[in-house]
This record gives C-alpha cells, sequence and structure tokens, in this order.
C-alpha cells in the first residue's frame, strides 16, 4: 500500500514563507515611539494605544486595521515597525481591507519611508514585497488578486518598472490569466487616460504611471493576450490605446465608455 505525500510548495511560496520570516526577526522587539498619541474619540482607546508600546504581541484584527490606516501618526516609521510582522501575514492571507483601494495600503508603507530604514530593515521589507509578487504570479487563485497587488506595491515602491518587468518574465499560464483579468480591470480607466488607481505623489507621477502601464499593455500584454486566446473585445480596447481623440472614440470597436 502506497502512502500519498503532499506535494512541496511552489518555490516562490517557500520564498514568501522565508520573506515573512525574515520580517519577523528583523522587526522582533520593536515599539511604537514611548511618545506616540492619537485622539481616543477617532482612533481608539489609551490602553489599545498602549500595546502598540508593547513588542510582539498581536493586535485584533479591528485594532489591526485602525493602526495601519491613519495619516496623523508622528512617527508613522515606529508604527509601522512595530506591526509589520503581523501586518504582512495579513495581507497575504487577504485579511486586510482598504476602504479606498489598494493603493491605501501601499501609501501606510511609503509613508513609513521604509526605503530609508537601516540596510537590514529596508532589505527585509523589500523582499517581502519581491517575494508577495512573485508568489501571486505563480498563484492560480491568490488572496489579493494581481491587479490590486500592483498598485500596492506601485505605490509603495513609488515605482512600476520593477513590477511590470518581473510580471514578463512570468510566462506561465498563472501570469497569463491574471494579465487578462488585470486588462479587464484597467481598460476602462485607460481608455479615460487616467491611471486605475490614484496615485500618492502628485498628478504628474499619476500621469507617468499611466502612460508607462498603456505602453506596457501595447507593446508587452497585448501580444500576448493574442498569443493566449484573450476575447477579442478585450484586444481591441487594449488596440484602442495607441489611438488619440477622434481616432479612438469613432472607432467601431469604441466600447461607448462614460466619464
Amino acid at each position: 500500500m502506497t502512502s500519498s505525500r503532499p506535494s512541496a510548495p511552489h518555490p516562490a511560496r517557500r520564498r514568501l514563507d522565508a520573506a515573512l520570516d525574515g520580517l519577523a526577526v528583523t522587526f522582533r522587539g520593536m515599539t511604537a515611539h514611548p511618545d506616540e498619541d492619537n485622539c481616543e474619540c477617532h482612533w481608539g482607546s489609551a490602553e489599545e494605544l498602549a500595546l502598540l508600546k508593547v513588542p510582539d504581541v498581536d493586535l485584533d484584527d479591528d485594532l489591526l486595521q485602525r493602526t495601519w490606516r491613519p495619516s496623523d501618526w508622528s512617527d508613522h516609521a515606529a508604527v509601522l515597525r512595530r506591526i509589520l510582522p503581523q501586518f504582512a501575514r495579513s495581507l497575504v492571507a487577504g485579511g486586510v481591507e482598504p476602504f479606498l483601494g489598494p493603493e491605501e495600503i501601499g501609501r501606510s508603507f511609503a509613508r513609513g519611508h521604509w526605503r530609508q530604514w537601516p540596510a537590514e530593515q529596508a532589505g527585509a521589507v523589500r523582499e517581502f514585497l519581491h517575494a508577495w509578487w512573485a508568489h501571486t504570479l505563480t498563484d492560480p487563485a491568490p488572496a489579493v488578486p494581481a491587479h490590486e497587488l500592483l498598485a500596492l506595491l506601485a505605490e509603495a515602491s513609488g515605482a512600476l518598472t520593477p513590477w511590470l518587468a518581473h510580471w514578463e518574465t512570468q510566462t506561465g499560464t498563472p501570469a497569463t490569466r491574471h494579465l487578462v483579468e488585470a486588462a479587464d480591470h484597467w481598460e476602462y480607466h485607460l481608455l479615460g487616460d487616467a491611471l486605475p488607481w490614484d496615485a500618492w505623489d502628485s498628478e504628474d507621477d499619476g500621469e507617468e504611471r499611466r502612460a508607462e502601464l498603456t505602453a506596457w499593455l501595447l507593446h508587452h500584454a497585448r501580444p500576448r493576450l493574442v498569443a493566449h486566446g484573450a476575447p477579442a473585445e478585450l484586444l481591441h480596447r487594449i488596440r484602442l490605446l495607441g489611438l488619440t481623440g477622434p481616432a479612438r472614440w469613432e472607432d467601431p470597436h469604441w466600447p461607448h465608455h462614460r466619464y
């Protein structure tokens, strides 16, 4: 009688698990600044605030949600470091619910200026973000869809290029299916000359990222989706991104979007 063994985790999953472990080690013992404060009537109680000044104690889901979202911490970096191991685990599991969109989570990372942290800390965060992206592109059913994670990563890192470049290298079926889903979610906004998420830094940054995403869809994604047999309607909508003005909205395949 033969016994079946569970299949070994995908290498991308092992990398992500290692990155989560790395966060736990790197940020062990971190706390919010001793003088950190927040409005009790809007944020939470004094007892809850005190928990942020105690290291390595998990917060309940509601308190974690109320902690990563505010933009008015006096030392957001310290607060982020305090919650980061738990926050990352919750993110990967799809347990974080942004009110405005996934880019809101990315802004919480950006407000902490994590890229300016000591090398070991910044490296742990960077590896987590890249490992999460690599795992998502190989997972047939990730907890956070690829198009949502891309918005989060772009805002967290201040860049779009590295994430798109990695997507290009992932030519397996899951990554291509995620590309179909992403293009379907993006086309409405892009055809209206808008980025499909709100860029934090400025309107100029949003326009630059919109142009980059549009060019990437036209020059990389569309040929790949043609080869994948994506719906003709979607392929036409991507094609229309290469047109401007009347040539776009007078095309017979213009979808009559209203903005």
